[in-house]
């Protein structure tokens, strides 16, 4: 599809750029390269490289930007409740465009955790059907920036997280929504509003299309047809860890050939097999070719073994719910290191779950980490502060006998660009270590 068929959204428009990361940048050229906005600015708190538009930069950024006609957000820029409805009303999202034109097939994936391997997963399954397919959105490529690269016979894979999916009024025709946990509460007033983001997915949705929602948060109505899924219950789809139920079959453990780790990863597989085999996908071929997706970066990732102690580092873990998932699904641990920036979210489950002697060690960062410290109970197991990652990594060396996990339950800003950072840091950390 060519990008000219935008142009009736931004003819004599006055546009503002919230944010100037990479989607943001993805904004300032497809606006060059339309040529027909009245005025283009680019709005951020810090001070930005854009030559020929008018720059907002710096705290106020976002009250200069509001007087302008269209407000073009990037992920990652927080609104919350510091628009008016009728200034919200101006914003407008690569996604939303996206899901408005429907250039080519969609699925969309989100949930609060597993949506990248989900995406990745159906990406590689469709594929390996012979079908045309790209892997764009939260995954690293903005939602319009293979737009060109957009046909009919495309499936286009789209990991949408809940910043694209805020403002969105359109769904796509596969909607996948994995899960939903606590998470990202200090971009919205609260989990409900968070919810609400993840719901987009399916909510606009036309008769015809299809969305695949976990069993926790099926909605009582939806315009497109629904499969639920489940995780150790009951659900079109299904399973606990060992068998996987689809809509149309039974597929046997032993059938289920794969690299990814923990009994959660079965319940993201049968999901992508759904996915894939409701967007044209042969699931014998999807099958036959799971051995060779080998899992994303910084998702219990096996680092090295040393000393016949096994590092894996989970960097993407950002929530209580999923930091226990990884102990669990490494068959345990006798080092955790958990902790990072504080959101405030509430830890009860994960403390819950230490307190039962779960790990043997637990090494706790700055800030949050510190702030769990006070509800764990270290009479039956070890409780240790580290300064930073470096003092963690040392602490556990000397410490750990069968496994290290990073899954530090938080997320990494004020410590860390983001997770991947924070990931790759450790792994420098431990490739560095020298055997006792």
């Amino acid at each position: 599809m060519d990008y000219s068929v935008l142009r009736p959204f931004f003819e004599g428009k006055r546009c503002a750029i919230l944010g100037f990361g990479r989607e943001g940048r993805v904004w300032l050229d497809i606006l060059k390269r339309l040529g027909c906005c009245a005025e283009i600015a680019v709005a951020d708190m810090n001070k930005v490289d854009a030559e020929g538009v008018t720059l907002l930069c710096g705290e106020d950024y976002l009250d200069r930007a509001k007087e302008y006609d269209l407000l073009l957000q990037s992920p990652g820029v927080i609104i919350k409740d510091k628009l008016t409805p009728e200034e919200k009303a101006k914003i407008l999202t690569q996604t939303e465009l996206l899901l408005r034109l429907r250039p080519c097939r969609i699925i969309g994936v989100t949930g609060t955790k597993g949506k990248s391997t989900t995406s990745s997963l159906i990406h590689h399954f469709l594929k390996a059907s012979g079908l045309d397919t790209m892997l764009i959105g939260n995954i690293g490529v903005p939602p319009l920036e293979r737009l060109e690269d957009m046909q009919p016979c495309t499936v286009a894979v789209c990991e949408l997280s809940c910043h694209q999916l805020e403002f969105v009024q359109h769904s796509p025709e596969i909607a996948v929504l994995l899960n939903i946990f606590p998470e990202h509460l200090d971009h919205y007033t609260g989990f409900e509003a968070y919810k609400a983001a993840k719901e987009n997915i399916w909510r606009c949705q036309h008769e015809g299309d299809v969305a695949i929602i976990n069993t926790d948060v099926l909605p009582e109505t939806a315009n497109g047809k629904v499969i639920s899924a489940s995780f150790g219950g009951q659900g079109d789809i299904m399973t606990d860890g060992e068998d996987i139920t689809l809509t149309d079959r039974v597929i046997p453990y032993e059938k289920v050939c794969t690299r990814l780790i923990g009994k959660h990863n079965r319940y993201n597989i049968a999901v992508a097999l759904e996915a894939a085999a409701a967007a044209g996908a042969d699931i014998e071929k999807c099958l036959a070719s799971l051995p060779d997706f080998n899992g994303l970066e910084h998702r219990l990732e096996m680092v090295r073994t040393l000393d016949g102690v096994e590092y894996i580092n989970d960097s993407i873990c950002t929530i209580p719910e999923a930091a226990i998932a990884a102990v669990e699904a490494v068959g345990g641990c006798d080092v955790l290191v958990i902790g990072g920036m504080d959101r405030g979210i509430s830890y009860k489950k994960l403390t819950e779950y230490l307190n039962t002697g779960a790990v043997e060690n637990v090494i706790l960062l700055p800030d949050s980490g510190w702030r769990i410290a006070q509800s764990l109970d270290n009479t039956i197991f070890n409780v240790v502060k580290a300064i930073d990652l470096a003092d963690a990594v040392r602490l556990a060396h000397g410490r750990a006998k069968k496994r290290v996990v990073l899954s530090p339950a938080a997320a990494s800003y004020g410590f860390y660009k983001n997770f991947e950072e924070r990931g790759r840091h450790f792994k420098e950390l431990v490739n560095a270590l020298e055997s006792k």
